[in-house]
Formats: C-alpha cells, structure tokens, sequence
C-alpha cells in the first residue's frame, strides 16, 4: 500500500537515514511543519522522539505513518475521525496477526512435546 501511496502522491523516496528532523519529515511528506504538530495531537500512533529542547526527530516508520496519514486525507477524503479509526483498525487487525501467529507456533510446540511425551 505504501508504493501506491508514493505514486499516488509522488513522493520522494525516504533516505536510509535513522532520524530525521521536523523540517526533513515536512519536505519528504510534502506537509506543512505546523500541520505534523497537529496531526501528533489527532494521531496517538504519531509520536517522534523528542530530544533535548522539545526538537522532534522522526524515524522512517514516522514518515511512512505521515504518508499513510496524509493519503487517508487528501486522496481517500477522510475525515480527521474517519483516518484515525482506520489506522486503529489497522493496528488492531495486525496485532490479531500476530496472537494468531503466537497461537500456531504454540500449538506446534505443543503438539512436538506431547509426541516426546507418548
């Protein structure tokens, strides 16, 4: 989905870079500085480390949620409400992902032991 949203919005490729400025994080979004602020009130899964001072340092996983953020918006036509229930669904549809993971894994085990044990 995140090649689509770079298509889609043509967007600049993000550098293999570990932290990246407020300023940085506007250009690569194309959004306004101001507007990162805002969202990271309206978003709780928008939250960049902040250093020394309150500067904010995104990663590129931060981006990529700005992206995710701005496309929800501006392409798909959400409403600021409407974008954060998605994203929510969507966090909790991969942490359903993973428990299910956990849960074959564990059966699996399970299931070798209980062949050790016969």
């Amino acid at each position: 989905m995140l090649d689509q949203i770079d298509r889609d919005l043509k967007l600049p490729p993000i550098p293999a870079k570990r932290l990246f400025t407020i300023g940085e994080a506007g250009k690569l979004c194309q959004v306004e500085q101001h507007v990162l602020r805002y969202w990271e009130k309206e978003f709780s899964q928008l939250n960049p480390t902040k250093r020394r001072g309150g500067r904010r340092y995104y990663q590129a996983k931060d981006i990529m949620l700005i992206r995710q953020i701005r496309y929800l918006l501006q392409v798909e036509g959400y409403t600021l409400a409407g974008a954060r229930q998605r994203l929510e669904g969507a966090e909790r549809r991969e942490d359903q992902s993973h428990l299910r993971q956990f849960v074959r894994q564990m059966r699996v085990e399970l299931e070798e032991l209980h062949g050790l044990l016969k």
